[in-house]
């Protein structure tokens, strides 16, 4: 019984000896045993096979091309400077162009603009955002006080023109002054109305209600509109007045020369104004005004020149207040303007005199920037005709250079 008992106990020892044996094996067996193409990395980095040019396996924490909202929110091109703008839409079709060719000459140098309406270019030139500004209407005395050491650019002149949308009526329906203000009084409604046949005749005009359209952001092109209606109307001048932004007795608001003429191509019987390039680009029929000698002029870099040149108007100092300064207010009841389209205006950049308030600004950008905008007065000019905008004359462009020379950086003149 106790040798049963003795092999017994043998043959358990055996079997734990054995399990044991066994154990080890399969543990180094699985130890060297290749992966599989599914097992998880180890926690050591490893080579990303992935094409995604991510530099580790660990996602960024912002994945998208978009840059993290700063001051400057456009991407500065390698070992160059990004030169950023905001403003006025009037001469966004001009300064985009212009941002186009000078990257092609220097390929370092990103000119980013903004078009976002006359009032926010101000908004963000006072508020120091932006490396320069562009308005259709020059800083008022408020604006100047908040802004101070501003000067003005005068960059290119253009017309703002009266848009339709009356289907098969073409361009050349003709408007007076009185004519628009009683429009966008609210005064006159439908477009058979006698006033607008009387100037019209032969032109069979609809039965319809006309549909207003102006614009719902501050605006330069407002401000130049609402110029031309209060030189016109007395009415006008009283209960609205002019600015870049007003209170519309009637319409429906567009942001941007782009949103009304959209809103005008897209609203049969509609009626809007927007600076003459958008007219065109958008193939919408447009209105010819009367001016202060009786003419219906057609708008045109012709008659936009004209009214430049009739205008005869003194301008400041770069560093001096502009206010004043309107081609509107000077051919208002100048009846020897022959030719000359009445709604005509400068649009301006707006810029410190010294640079280095500006917090995200350098002295290599500073010098850039200076550089785009002496450009900008000379060979950009050449890209004026092609989009509808008058070159400037050179009597503006000699006063331009001065006030470029102005321009400082830690005190330090820019362009000699």
């Amino acid at each position: 019984m106790k040798s049963i008992y003795k092999i017994a106990i043998l043959i358990v020892a055996v079997v734990i000896v054995a399990a044991g044996v066994f154990n080890y094996h399969f543990s180094q067996a699985t130890q060297t045993t290749p992966s599989s193409p599914s097992a998880t990395p180890t926690p050591t980095p490893t080579p990303n096979p992935s094409p995604t040019p991510a530099p580790t396996p660990t996602p960024t924490p912002n994945p998208s091309p978009t840059p993290a909202p700063t001051p400057t929110p456009t991407p500065t091109p390698a070992q160059g400077v990004a030169l950023n703008g905001a403003g006025a839409t009037f001469p966004f079709p001009l300064i985009d162009k212009w941002a186009a060719e000078y990257n092609k000459i220097k390929p370092n140098v990103l000119v980013n603009y903004q078009g976002i309406g006359s009032g926010g270019g101000i908004q963000q030139h006072t508020e120091k955002t932006v490396h320069f500004a562009a308005s259709d209407a020059p800083l008022t005395a408020a604006q100047a006080e908040k802004a101070p050491n501003t000067l003005h650019i005068p960059i290119t002149i253009g017309g703002v023109v009266p848009i339709y949308n009356i289907p098969d009526i073409p361009k050349g329906l003709k408007f007076t002054g009185e004519i628009l203000a009683g429009i966008y009084l609210g005064e006159i409604t439908k477009w058979n109305d006698p006033k607008i046949v009387a100037v019209n005749p032969g032109i069979s005009l609809p039965n319809q209600q006309i549909v207003v359209v102006h614009r719902s952001d501050g605006s330069g092109t407002t401000f130049i509109w609402t110029s031309y209606l209060s030189n016109i109307s007395p009415k006008w001048k009283e209960t609205v007045g002019r600015g870049t932004s007003v209170n519309w007795p009637v319409g429906l608001g567009g942001k941007g020369n782009d949103g009304v003429a959209a809103l005008v191509k897209q609203t049969p019987y509609s009626i809007g104004y927007v600076e003459f390039t958008y007219a065109k680009k958008n193939n919408l029929a447009y209105g010819y005004v009367q001016n202060a000698a009786g003419e219906f002029i057609e708008p045109s870099i012709e008659s936009f020149a004209k009214a430049a040149d009739y205008a005869a108007v003194t301008l400041p100092r770069g560093d001096e207040s502009w206010s004043k300064v309107s081609i509107v207010d000077s051919l208002a009841g100048n009846t020897q303007a022959k030719g000359a389209y009445p709604i005509t205006s400068f649009s301006y950049i707006l810029v410190y005199k010294e640079l280095n308030v500006l917090p995200n600004m350098d002295e290599a950008s500073a010098r850039t920037l200076v550089e785009f905008l002496w450009w900008a007065i000379h060979d950009g000019q050449n890209y004026a005709s092609d989009l509808y905008y008058v070159p400037l004359p050179s009597s503006v462009v000699k006063h331009n250079e001065a006030t470029i020379r102005m321009i400082t950086y830690n005190g330090q003149q820019l362009h000699k």
